[in-house]
C-alpha cells in the first residue's frame, strides 16, 4: 500500500475529523464525500434540501405488477404533486398488517442508493484487472491512477451490465446517455475526480416490487420505484492505521476505477423490514444476472440508506439522514428502526429542531448510530461533461439483444414456484439464490416431484451446505443424481431413512444412488411374508414388551417397528410394516 501523510492536510471543502486517532494524535482531517445537496422542488422537507438532485420524495405504490406473489396491503394515503416526472403521487401509509414503525402515530420514510460493484473482466476504463484480494496496489495503471496525457476508454461490459440491470428494474434506458467529472479531492480518488452520470444517467423511471416474509410480520408484496440508475467509477480503499503513538493512512488504489452502478430508490420504503428487503431483492437480481457477486463483505454491494421522520397524515417529509457503515442486511433493518426510534424521541421531546441534515455511522456492536459529519450548505461538485469520453449511444437493436440473454429474474422464479403449488416460505428460500434455484429446476426436469426434491433441497442439503460452509456448486451430489435418489424413495425401492444415510456419500463423492443401493444391498424390503416373518420373530424375542403391549401399553408399538427397522438393518417398507405389525400386534 502507499503510505499518505495527511496530518498536516488542508481540506479543499468543509471537512470530517477522521475518528482513527489515538491520544491526542489526530489521523488526518479529511475533506467530505459528500452527495449533492440541491434545493427540492418535488415535495416539502424539512431542509428543502435532498443528497442527490434526482431523489425525488414521492413515488406511486400500486398493487404489485410483477407476477405479485401476495396481495398488497392497501393503505390510507396522502397526496402530494411532484415537478419531477409531473406525475401524481400517492405517498402510502400503511396498514396495521404491514411492519412500519415502533410508533403509530409517527411514519417512517425510507429511501436507498445502493452502489454495486459490476464484475467485469476489467476496469471501466482501462485495462487493469478488476479482482478483489490482489496485493495492494498492482492492479494499476497511468490511465486509473490519473496521470496527465492518458485517455480513458469504455469498456462495453460495463454498458450492457448496466443496459440489463436497467431493464430488470423496468428502467427506460436512456438512447443516447453521457459521462461527466464529479470534481472533489480525497486521498483515494487519484484523479482528483470521479467519472460518474450526472443529469443524463443510463436509466431511470423504474419499479422493483419486493416480498416481506411472513415470519417478518409481513407476508404482502410492494413495490419501491427506482428514479436512477447511473455508471460510474469506484474510489480506492483507506486502511487507517495507529502503531507506535502514531495514526496514519494507508491507500489501495487496486479498487479505483472499477465500474459501479449506482441505483437510487424513491423513498417509497416506510420500516426497516421493507429497506433491507428491497436491497436484498437489488442483490438477488444482480446476482441472477450476473451482473455483481453481491458481496456486502467484499464491499461489491454497499447502501447508503436515508431516513426521515413525520407525523402520520402530515404531507411535508421530515429533515432527513443518511446512515452509513452496514455490511448486511439485518444491520440495514436495524439502523433504520434505531434512528426511527431516535428521530421520534426528539420529536416527542420538542427537539426537532436537532433532527439535522447530517451523515451518520453504523454501529453494529452497539447498535446505534453516530454523527459523522454535518451536510449543511451545497456542495460544489463542479459537474461537467466528460470531455474524454463520447456520448453512450444505445441502439433498440442492443437492448433487444441485452434482454434476450438474460435469464429469469426472482420475482419470476417466486411465480413460477407458487405455480407449482409450493408454500411462501419454500417459494423465497429457492427463490433466494440463483444456484439453488438452477439445482432445483434441473432436479424437477430430471423427473423428481417439486415438492420432495425442494423438500430435501431445503432440509438435509442445505443444512449441510451450512455446516461445511460450501455452496450448492460445490458438492459433489448432481441435480440428476437428487431426482434419482427420489425415484427409488417413490417406487418404495428404499426408504427416506435409506436416502438420508446415502446423502453424505452423495454430496461428498457424487455418484449414482441406484447403483449404491445395489452395491450396498439395500433394497427394500417390500415382500409381505418376509416382513411378517421378521415381525414374529420380534415378538417371540420381546414376551414382556408384547405382554405389556396386551396389558393396554399401547405406545409399545414404536418399541416393536424400531426392533424390526433394526433386524431388517432399516430395509424393511414403513408403509407397510406399520399396518402388519398393527396386525400382529392385535392378533
Amino acid at each position: 500500500m502507499l503510505a499518505v501523510n495527511t496530518a498536516n492536510r488542508t481540506p479543499a471543502v468543509s471537512g470530517r475529523a477522521c475518528t482513527h486517532t489515538k491520544g491526542s494524535t489526530n489521523v488526518a482531517t479529511l475533506p467530505a464525500r459528500r452527495k449533492p445537496v440541491v434545493a427540492c422542488t418535488s415535495v416539502r422537507c424539512g431542509s428543502g434540501k435532498h443528497a442527490h438532485p434526482f431523489a425525488t420524495q414521492g413515488k406511486p405504490q400500486q398493487p404489485n405488477s410483477q407476477g405479485a406473489v401476495h396481495a398488497f396491503a392497501r393503505s390510507r394515503g396522502a397526496m402530494a404533486e411532484t415537478n419531477h416526472g409531473k406525475r401524481r403521487v400517492e405517498v402510502q401509509a400503511a396498514t396495521a398488517a404491514d411492519p412500519v414503525e415502533t410508533e403509530s402515530e409517527f411514519e417512517t420514510i425510507v429511501g436507498i442508493e445502493v452502489h454495486v460493484q459490476l464484475d467485469t473482466a476489467t476496469k471501466a476504463f482501462c485495462s487493469c484487472k478488476s479482482e478483489y484480494g490482489s496485493e495492494p496496489n498492482t492492479n494499476i495503471c497511468p490511465v486509473c491512477m490519473g496521470h496527465p496525457g492518458t485517455l480513458p476508454v469504455l469498456n462495453a461490459e460495463v454498458v450492457k451490465k448496466s443496459v440489463r440491470m436497467g431493464k430488470a428494474m423496468n428502467c427506460k434506458i436512456a438512447p443516447q446517455s453521457k459521462f461527466d467529472r464529479k470534481q472533489y479531492f480525497y486521498p483515494d480518488l487519484p484523479k482528483g475526480y470521479q467519472v460518474s452520470q450526472y443529469d443524463i444517467p443510463i436509466a431511470e423511471h423504474g419499479k422493483v416490487t419486493v416480498v416481506i416474509p411472513p415470519e417478518f410480520g409481513g407476508g404482502y408484496s410492494k413495490e419501491i420505484g427506482i428514479t436512477r440508475a447511473h455508471m460510474e467509477e469506484d474510489a480506492g480503499k483507506l486502511s487507517h492505521v495507529e502503531k507506535d503513538g502514531e495514526s496514519y493512512s494507508l491507500v489501495d488504489y487496486n479498487r479505483a476505477g472499477v465500474p459501479l452502478l449506482e441505483i437510487v430508490s424513491e423513498p417509497d420504503m416506510r420500516s426497516g423490514r421493507e429497506a433491507a428487503e428491497y436491497a436484498a431483492e437489488i442483490q438477488r437480481i444482480a446476482r441472477f444476472l450476473g451482473i455483481s457477486n453481491g458481496n456486502m463483505a467484499e464491499g461489491s454491494l454497499r447502501c447508503d440508506v436515508n431516513v426521515s421522520v413525520r407525523p402520520r397524515g402530515r404531507e411535508a417529509f421530515g429533515t432527513k439522514v443518511e446512515v452509513k457503515n452496514m455490511n448486511s442486511f439485518s444491520a440495514i433493518a436495524k439502523a433504520v428502526e434505531y434512528e426511527t426510534e431516535r428521530q421520534t424521541a426528539l420529536i416527542r421531546e420538542g427537539k426537532e429542531s436537532e433532527i439535522v441534515q447530517e451523515t451518520r455511522l453504523w454501529d453494529e456492536s452497539l447498535l446505534k448510530t453516530f454523527a459523522m459529519r454535518k451536510k449543511e450548505g451545497q456542495a460544489d461538485y463542479r459537474y461537467f461533461p466528460e470531455p474524454d469520453l463520447p456520448p453512450v449511444k444505445v441502439s433498440p437493436e442492443f437492448i433487444e439483444e441485452v434482454c434476450a440473454t438474460s435469464p429469469p429474474l426472482p420475482a419470476e422464479k417466486r411465480a413460477e414456484y407458487l405455480a407449482l403449488g409450493l408454500p411462501m416460505q419454500d417459494v423465497l428460500v429457492l427463490a433466494d439464490s440463483r444456484d439453488v434455484s438452477t439445482f432445483f429446476d434441473e432436479t424437477i426436469t430430471n423427473g423428481a416431484a417439486a415438492k420432495a426434491a425442494c423438500n430435501w433441497i431445503m432440509g438435509d442439503i442445505l443444512g449441510y451446505l451450512k455446516v461445511q460452509k460450501k455452496t450448492i456448486n460445490e458438492v459433489a451430489l448432481s441435480p440428476k443424481a437428487l431426482a434419482e435418489l427420489l425415484s427409488l424413495i417413490a417406487d418404495d425401492t428404499i426408504s427416506g431413512k435409506i436416502g438420508k444415510e446415502l446423502l453424505p456419500d452423495l454430496l461428498e463423492k457424487g455418484g449414482s444412488p441406484a447403483e449404491m443401493v445395489k452395491e450396498r444391498g439395500l433394497v427394500q424390503i417390500s415382500d409381505t411374508s418376509a416382513l411378517e416373518a421378521i415381525i414374529d420373530a420380534v415378538i417371540e424375542a420381546n414376551p414382556k414388551q408384547y405382554e405389556q403391549y396386551k396389558g393396554g401399553k399401547t405406545k409399545l408399538k414404536g418399541f416393536f417397528v424400531g426392533q424390526v427397522m433394526k433386524e431388517s438393518k432399516g430395509q424393511a417398507n414403513p408403509k407397510m410394516l406399520n399396518g402388519l405389525i398393527q396386525k400382529k400386534l392385535d392378533a
